[in-house]
């Protein structure tokens, strides 16, 4: 017999992957141009050329025992000294090589924060709606989820509601700005009333509670909408970055975690973060990537096809009457079902069009759908929407 923490995920296995896994069944039965898969955040978009030429370089060019080869825990030192000197340009921050220790993305950067942090019963506090891999992360190392309610005027944390969710074991909240599933960037004011709560928090506990700031999708914003930098904020933050999607490049398994000096205990935060990347059978972050990473610090992704995509998605299920939340960031669109959404879900399913429930998020009457697809499959999926919507006349078609 497996373990029986085991058995429970398999029971509750991701619905985003079940659905990826829908979608190709579909394809099979109808050909994958006739099928509008809306539920991998998988970046169809190609990496800038410059990753390209950062691999081709390092593998022409530098020693192949080194590229190829172990190196410390935390990587190489001058992948680090490069990422935390972008990190200070950009940021106004003043980090070092000691501040940075690299990682198989943003997950794998997690789960390394939360083996450090957690002790079994400790409180991980998440705004619904969250990625639904939260509940497992802190389930591994026998932490307790602590899911605050989602506002649905907006989708932004409230303060207030953080403060009444605080208890003795709260040991983290994890924020996810821009926000998956809802699109929905935290604004500095936000920031700051929940860096006042966690101070309060701090203070009547006698306990640190730390900030991990999980961002992915930082450096998708459109309009011109500040993304805020949190260690700037309050002083327990631990950023978790990847390049998955600001690089498209979700397979390579790439990023890193800051640990600023000002952390409760920074320096043994600092060292067991190292070992937990060995504990956890990472050992490192993948070598060529990190130093192919280290030389596409200033690349860009191809952020206008991912604004064309969002404006023309959104423009198009709200005049067919569909109530969705206009994404500031990420490339994620938010949108409310008009019936119970298991049964939505199977309506869309009929016209080969795949969603994810956002009970999976912890937001149940709502879906997500990824518009970080081909420009042709939002095009094509655009009359399958308007047969979906003709199903559910009680919606306002004006």
């Amino acid at each position: 017999m497996i373990s029986k923490k085991m058995i429970a995920l398999v029971e509750g296995s991701g619905a985003i992957r079940a659905m990826f896994e829908e979608g190709n069944r579909l394809a099979a039965l109808y050909g994958r141009e006739n099928v509008f898969d809306f539920s991998l955040g998988n970046p169809n978009f190609p990496a800038p050329e410059a990753v390209k030429q950062a691999i081709s370089d390092i593998i022409n060019n530098e020693d192949p025992v080194t590229v190829h080869g172990y190196m410390s825990n935390a990587g190489y030192a001058d992948v680090r000294e490069s990422i935390a000197a972008s990190l200070n340009s950009r940021f106004g921050t003043s980090f070092g090589l000691n501040n940075i220790i690299m990682s198989v993305g943003a997950a794998g950067g997690l789960n390394v924060v939360l083996k450090t942090l957690l002790n079994p019963g400790d409180e991980v506090i998440v705004f619904a709606p969250y990625f639904v891999e939260y509940g497992n992360y802190v389930g591994t190392f026998d932490g307790k989820l602590v899911v605050v309610p989602p506002d649905t005027s907006d989708f932004l944390p409230k303060p207030e509601a953080l403060e009444a969710a605080i208890s003795p074991r709260t040991k983290v909240i994890i924020l996810n700005s821009p926000n998956n599933p809802t699109g929905v960037v935290y604004s500095a004011e936000t920031i700051r009333r929940i860096a006042e709560v966690l101070e309060k928090g701090q203070q009547t506990h006698g306990t640190s509670i730390y900030i991990i700031s999980d961002e992915p999708y930082r450096e998708l914003a459109y309009d011109g909408v500040d993304v805020p930098y949190l260690t700037g904020f309050y002083e327990n933050t631990i950023v978790c970055y990847s390049w998955s999607k600001s690089l498209s490049l979700p397979g390579e398994r790439i990023g890193y975690i800051v640990i600023p000096d000002a952390a409760y205990e920074y320096q043994l935060l600092f060292d067991a973060a190292c070992i937990a990347t060995r504990m956890l059978g990472f050992v490192n972050a993948p070598s060529l990537m990190q130093r192919a990473a280290a030389k596409c610090l200033d690349a860009k992704t191809d952020i206008q096809s991912y604004d064309r995509n969002r404006k023309r998605l959104y423009g198009w299920l709200t005049d067919c009457g569909f109530e969705c939340v206009f994404p500031q960031g990420a490339f994620y669109l938010w949108m409310k079902s008009p019936v119970p959404e298991p049964e939505f879900i199977e309506a869309a399913k009929r016209h080969n069009i795949l969603l994810v429930p956002g009970g999976a998020f912890g937001c149940p009457g709502y879906v997500r759908l990824a518009y970080c697809v081909s420009p042709d499959t939002i095009e094509h999926s655009l009359p399958a929407f308007k047969k979906l919507a003709a199903e559910y006349p009680k919606i306002d078609h004006s």
